[in-house]
């Protein structure tokens, strides 16, 4: 993602998360904002990673003392939503489940296994390459939800993948087809995609978020 698209996604989360708090805004609670925008971008940047997280959390924490109740609403809808979709989705066999503050996945660098996976965060950037990935079995189902996501996923042709996302507010990015604003949804299944040996479901599901999918 170059610079331009990198910035217009940190200003539509910023534009999501000030629809959210709306009445409640605050020239605090815009100081706060402006620290967890600030965050995500040095941490897109590769540079300073430390210091974007630390900086996430700070404005994180600004936004919980001032709209404690606001917060504990959307978290609690927001993980509710998540266990009710893991008893519906759930596969047989082993499973991997995390809930983080905070997730940094970066499985586009070096080999990795692919195995049926759910995962729930505040806060989270998953840079994911599935022809890198080393499957456990025929049939995987990855699951990730939160409130704010950034996500880079990039699907081989020789992989039957079927991907539901959701974003509330913010892009989804498939190919030359791009949603932006508010209730943006994507579903696609992959040609062919009963024949292929290895098939991946994908749910994506984020209150704000930047979701781009690249087909290779």
């Amino acid at each position: 993602m170059d610079k331009h698209k990198r910035f217009l996604a940190i200003a539509l989360i910023g534009i999501g998360v000030l629809m959210l708090v709306g009445k409640w805004l605050s020239f605090f609670t815009i100081v706060a904002l402006f620290l967890i925008a600030f965050g995500i971008v040095k941490i897109r940047q590769g540079e300073q990673v430390k210091t974007g997280y630390i900086l996430m959390a700070i404005g994180g924490g600004m936004i919980l003392l001032e709209h404690f109740m606001l917060v504990i609403a959307v978290l609690m809808i927001s993980l509710g939503w998540y266990y009710a979709k893991i008893r519906k989705t759930r596969p047989e066999g082993n499973f991997i489940q995390k809930q983080n503050i905070t997730s940094s996945i970066h499985w586009d660098l070096d080999p990795w296994s692919l195995r049926n996976t759910s995962m729930w965060h505040v806060f989270g950037e998953l840079d994911i390459d599935l022809s890198l990935a080393i499957a456990e079995g025929q049939n995987t189902i990855l699951m990730f939800q939160g409130i704010v996501g950034d996500i880079d996923l990039v699907v081989p042709e020789d992989y039957g993948v079927e991907i539901e996302a959701f974003v509330m507010f913010g892009q989804i990015d498939f190919g030359k087809d791009k949603e932006t604003g508010m209730l943006n949804r994507l579903y696609w299944k992959s040609p062919n995609y009963e024949l292929r040996e290895q098939k991946v479901k994908i749910m994506i599901s984020y209150l704000v978020g930047d979701v781009d999918i690249r087909l290779t």
